[in-house]
């Protein structure tokens, strides 16, 4: 199981990342924003990532004890999304000992 999350999060990494830098080299999200922002679609789907961003930074600080990695993998999930998210999740399985299953992954605590 473990082998097969890492594998699917490691090809939405990968994919997250491609379709983020292809986009930034075809469009340019600040000269775009004002119309972007006109949209009530976008405005609803920045709600949304807001929304999802609490949700994964709560299991952050579950998962991290140091207050500076808190601050940084909040900074990396707002200014990245869903590249951090995937990041951390990747980071999170790998961390884990041979022996470890899904309980491990997501119960352990980091440092």
């Amino acid at each position: 199981m473990i082998t097969a999350l890492k594998v699917i999060f490691s090809i939405l990494f990968a994919w997250v990342c491609y379709v983020v830098i292809s986009t930034s080299i075809q469009s340019n999200l600040f000269k775009e924003w004002d119309y972007l922002g006109s949209i009530p679609w976008m405005r609803a789907t920045l709600w949304d990532f807001y929304a999802n961003v609490s949700v994964i930074y709560l299991w952050v600080c579950y998962k991290e004890k140091g207050i500076f990695s808190k601050i940084v993998w909040l900074v990396l999930l707002i200014v990245l999304g869903s590249i951090a998210s995937t990041a951390f999740v990747l980071i999170q399985l790998f961390r884990l000992k041979p022996n470890e299953g899904l309980k491990e992954f997501f119960t352990a605590r980091n440092g």
